[in-house]
């Protein structure tokens, strides 16, 4: 049986192993072959236990490749903790786990790090999981908001603190703005999409936002929650609360519209995707260490530069071959066009591109047992 401390919604989830069972028998015409990842849920012949654990904004994701790639490997057994993108590269550089899930990719020092953990080797990262990061309200009366980066960075700095501060006007001339007092939320724990929102306002309102790029939330005051859904219920349980969260998280609260360029643009995953296709590739990584440098300051209104990329941190070498052999099933299904379009289909992920899956697939191919 599968373990795991995620959710997925019941039909979706047969859905899902549906589709990959029939993929598996050959009844499908959008099947992936073995050479590209797709088939490594198809097989069946993988076996073991697996474990990882980290970014809480996968969690979705995370659980829907669990189960599809279990339906269709039942003597495998992968499990993943949704503990956030700082607890789950401690517990991986540790040997906690076998794979790390992270909105911020392995730092050169995690990687030097990793020796004890990857049995000699090193650990290196692919992408895996993209998506926006939505600007959450609940702010009673207001339904439409729109925000600039210099409003954005003024509210969670502190420095605007009402809702009818002249700066939200200006960005919402035609609104009816309450005074309500703001509450910023923010993440408790250790968060990858903490650092890539503090990333994004750094880059974009560095007159606002003097607290840099962290994991750990720099700024007094407010109220925070931990994980993903704790900050989703601390902003739907106040009036006049705004926080950050993976756009797959926001329910029912308000998205606040951000402004790129000279419009308000809505958070979609083809936009999100658009900010990934038109940023560079960090150029000082060791081959087959994928990570991209998003361009924060991206002003085509067809894109959504407050996104995420989660990563997938693997080791080179593992113990023994049964778990390479578990890894590299496992790591090529989640970044094959079947992965891709199972977490689409519950977390509303954009999916990776075909250049950034097929050398994400040339990486994990390299995985290989102690000698």
């Amino acid at each position: 049986m599968i373990v795991r401390k995620t959710t997925l919604a019941p039909l979706a989830a047969l859905g899902l192993t549906a589709a990959l069972a029939l993929s598996a028998c050959g009844g499908s015409d959008g099947g992936t072959p073995a050479s590209d990842g797709g088939g490594a849920a198809a097989s069946g012949s993988v076996s073991g236990k697996l474990a990882g654990a980290g970014a809480s904004s996968a969690e979705s994701a995370e659980s829907a490749w669990t189960q599809s790639f279990q339906a269709v490997n039942p003597d495998a057994q992968v499990t993943y903790d949704s503990v956030g993108s700082g607890a789950g590269r401690e517990q991986f550089l540790n040997s906690g786990v076998q794979f790390a899930g992270t909105d911020a990719a392995l730092t050169k020092d995690e990687i030097k790090q990793s020796a004890d953990a990857c049995q000699g080797g090193k650990a290196f990262d692919v992408p895996i999981y993209i998506s926006p990061i939505a600007v959450v309200f609940n702010l009673k009366g207001v339904d439409d908001l729109q925000l600039s980066p210099e409003t954005i960075a003024g509210i969670f700095a502190g420095d605007i603190t009402t809702w009818d501060d002249a700066a939200i006007k200006k960005d919402n001339p035609d609104a009816d703005l309450p005074s309500t007092k703001i509450t910023p939320v923010h993440r408790s724990d250790s968060s990858g999409t903490t650092e890539n929102f503090t990333q994004y306002l750094e880059k974009t309102a560095p007159k606002a936002w003097k607290h840099g790029e962290v994991e750990d939330w720099p700024v007094k005051g407010g109220q925070s929650g931990d994980g993903t859904s704790g900050l989703i219920s601390v902003v739907e349980g106040g009036d006049g609360t705004i926080g950050y969260a993976d756009a797959s998280k926001a329910g029912n609260l308000g998205i606040a519209k951000i402004k790129v360029g000279d419009e308000y643009v809505e958070y979609s995953p083809e936009a999100a995707a658009k900010a990934v296709e038109d940023s560079p590739r960090e150029k000082d990584r060791e081959d087959g260490d994928i990570v991209v440098q998003l361009d924060r300051t991206l002003d085509d209104p067809s894109t959504y530069p407050l996104v995420l990329v989660s990563y997938m941190a693997l080791c080179d070498t593992y113990k023994d071959q049964e778990t390479a052999d578990l890894v590299k099933s496992y790591a090529s299904y989640v970044v094959s066009s079947e992965g891709q379009k199972a977490s689409g289909e519950v977390a509303g992920n954009a999916p990776l591109s075909d250049t950034l899956s097929k050398d994400a697939t040339a990486s994990i191919e390299k995985i290989k047992a102690k000698g």
